[in-house]
């Protein structure tokens, strides 16, 4: 039988991880797609375009043409926007979909969490008593931030945000994730980190500021995930990590092979 195409929207650890597991398997014709977020993003083996596809209808209409048969929805957990277009382009062609995200974080003994909705209340559970701030949320979603102007802030990023979209009292670092609990907690410590602000965004690559900041006493405002999209008549499964995903892709494969062996 012909390889399923199959279409893999990414911008996560879990979506290269699938990619990786994906090159070479010539059951599959994969085509990975990043939104183009970040300036040098990490390339995969696997065919893979840049840029978004504009709204549902250009989704829509690249799922029928070149076309997938699948649809691996791998996105990063907060990108909220993408998943709803993915879900109903989904529901429009009747694509088989998978969704792949990793489990949230979830506190332990010694955590100091505040959970807030969203930027907006991120800022404002800062207090209006000025305190020093890691702000791990990326460069695109600080504006709540600059309404906050008495805090110092440390922001890190894989790309720098334009300085014009800085609160006033900013410092910025790039790195790329995976970070270490001893690095972190050195950062934490040299830059003397009064609370972390940051998004539950789950897995272990970003995971270490919290066992740092747990290791220091001092608290972390953690902004929740957005609402899951309404899944109702699609024909979708969930998976946590690549090689759920890949487990999911051959049972595909295999139900497919059956079917032509009738």
């Amino acid at each position: 039988m012909a390889p399923l195409r199959v279409l893999i929207l990414g911008g996560s650890a879990e979506a290269s991880a699938l990619a990786r597991l994906l090159a070479d398997d010539d059951r599959f014709a994969p085509v990975l797609s990043l939104a183009g977020r970040t300036k040098a993003p990490v390339l995969p083996p696997i065919p893979h375009r840049i840029g978004g596809f504009g709204g549902v209808e250009s989704l829509a209409r690249w799922l029928g043409d070149p076309g997938a048969d699948l649809l691996v929805c791998a996105t990063h957990p907060f990108a909220a926007q993408m998943r709803r277009n993915a879900v109903e382009a989904a529901r429009r062609t009747g694509t088989p979909m998978l969704i792949v995200e990793r489990p949230a974080w979830s506190p332990v003994e010694g955590d100091s969490w505040t959970g807030v909705a969203d930027m907006a209340q991120a800022a404002q559970a800062l207090g209006q008593a000025p305190r020093r701030v890691l702000l791990t949320v990326g460069r695109k979603d600080l504006a709540p931030f600059v309404e906050a102007p008495q805090h110092d802030y440390l922001i890190r990023s894989i790309d720098a945000p334009p300085a014009e979209g800085l609160p006033p009292r900013a410092q910025v670092i790039t790195a790329r994730p995976p970070f270490g609990e001893a690095c972190e907690r050195r950062l934490l410590e040299a830059r003397r980190i009064e609370v972390v602000v940051t998004k539950n965004s789950g897995g272990g690559d970003t995971a270490a500021k919290l066992a740092a900041a747990r290791a220091l006493s001092l608290p972390v405002i953690l902004v929740e995930r957005p609402l899951a999209p309404d899944l109702s008549g699609l024909d979708v499964q969930h998976a946590v990590d690549g090689p759920e995903a890949l487990a999911w892709l051959e049972a595909r494969h295999e139900a497919a092979s059956r079917l032509l062996r009738v």
